[in-house]
């Protein structure tokens, strides 16, 4: 299990264990917070593509689907 804190979200980089579309690494690039600081919007950015993907920033903390940084 990937150990995630939600201050330190944006700009971290993360290497997806199963790569489609030959998208392997990928960066935060955008964390929305409501007036409680609890994250509603998460968005990631593959490096080699720039496309960018909504997803649910605890995905993250699983180490089958995410290693953290660019590996």
């Amino acid at each position: 299990m990937n150990k995630v804190s939600p201050k330190t979200l944006i700009h971290s980089k993360w290497t997806k264990m199963e790569v489609t579309n030959k998208e392997k690494h990928f960066a935060i690039i955008k964390v929305t917070v409501d007036e409680d600081q609890n994250i509603i919007e998460c968005i990631i950015q593959a490096v080699i593509s720039n496309n960018e993907y909504e997803i649910n920033w605890r995905d993250l903390k699983d180490s089958t689907m995410w290693k953290i940084g660019w590996k």
